[in-house]
């Protein structure tokens, strides 16, 4: 037992020390490219152009408003740090987020008006999960389904033509396709709603609420799913064609096993932690959203959500947080990687 609890926590360890040099790059980014400095200043710019026009109002001499602006602009200079370099204002920012304490987000708020950056994340991540987890999910099925079976059966007519298939959904912009599957179902069909997450007004009543819901998540789930399946179906096939042409699977079928048997246990046990990897990491990527796709069918999830922390006014503090966040569900599923390849296959030695 402690042959394999002494490597996983020195994996453990390992995988905190990512996460810290992904943090320390984060800020290196932010500081030394002057991109802190100049989305602050904008901030700070925007806020005073609001002062302004509100004295001007009140204070009629030139002189005098343009004393109240200065002494405005010092107290935004001090409250967003610009009185301190990069090197000092970034660092205590990350190490609140490693505390967990991810702040307040400057413009973004929840539905209930909330600006704490933990709940907005917490009311938009089930939002994802609903659509791009889903849409992960049933790729991941279809997926091992498709691609095992064109694995045992390569070079066939159906090999090829899903080959094709694949490499079509591969290529397609998943914002191009969002667009196209709005113009045909949403205004030429009229069956399926455009945008949103809700009709407006949203109807009463739970059931009602979740079937609205439901009905909205269908184009953009159907979008990831269309644009994630082919590489999903060739990435399967690759990774269980070299076991499938294995001689213990010839022998297994020689003994007269059935085609399911020989695929479980003697194919899909052989290939399952390469496979195993790209649907963990996958979830887990999944979680981060689909930042084009939610925002073409202005879906409030995790990836509208990053969308909106660099657009426009970028939130330092947010942008912080939502890398903190992801790459803690990196480090996450990696570590639970780790682990279950012990589990698939006892072979595994750290």
């Amino acid at each position: 037992m402690m042959a394999i609890v002494r490597p996983l926590a020195i994996r453990a360890i390992t995988l905190f020390g990512v996460l810290i040099a992904v943090l320390v790059l984060l800020v290196i980014s932010l500081g030394a490219t002057g991109f802190s400095d100049d989305l602050l200043n904008a901030q700070v710019n925007e806020e005073l152009r609001t002062f302004r026009i509100a004295q001007s109002q009140t204070i009629k001499d030139p002189a005098e408003l343009e004393k109240a602006v200065a002494l405005k602009k010092t107290e935004l200079e001090q409250f967003y740090g610009l009185d301190k370099p990069w090197w000092q204002r970034l660092p205590p920012q990350v190490w609140r987020v490693l505390t967990l304490d991810l702040g307040d987000a400057r413009q973004l708020r929840t539905t209930e008006g909330s600006t704490k950056i933990s709940d907005i994340i917490l009311e938009r991540l089930p939002n994802t999960i609903l659509l791009v987890t889903t849409s992960t999910i049933i790729t991941a099925i279809i997926g091992l389904i498709v691609g095992v079976r064109m694995a045992t059966q390569v070079g066939s007519r159906m090999d090829r033509g899903v080959s094709y298939l694949a490499a079509i959904s591969n290529a397609v912009p998943a914002w191009w396709l969002g667009i196209l599957f709005i113009l045909v179902f949403a205004f030429k069909l009229d069956i399926l709603p455009a945008q949103g997450m809700y009709s407006n007004p949203p109807p009463d009543g739970r059931v009602a609420r979740w079937l609205d819901l439901a009905q909205h998540a269908v184009l953009p789930i159907f979008t990831v799913v269309v644009i994630s399946i082919g590489p999903t179906i060739y990435s399967v096939r690759t990774m269980t064609m070299t076991a499938a042409q294995e001689d213990h699977v010839l022998l297994a079928r020689a003994k007269g096993l059935s085609e399911g048997t020989v695929t479980m246990r003697h194919i899909l046990r052989v290939a399952a932690p390469p496979i195993v990897t790209g649907l963990v990491l996958g979830l887990a990527a999944s979680l981060s959203g689909a930042i084009l796709t939610e925002t073409v069918f202005n879906w409030r999830g995790m990836g509208r959500l990053t969308y909106d922390a660099i657009s426009g006014t970028p939130d330092e503090g947010l942008i912080v947080a939502l890398t903190f966040v992801f790459t803690l569900l990196y480090i996450v599923a990696r570590f639970i990687l780790d682990i279950l390849y012990v589990v698939l296959d006892p072979r595994v030695r750290f």
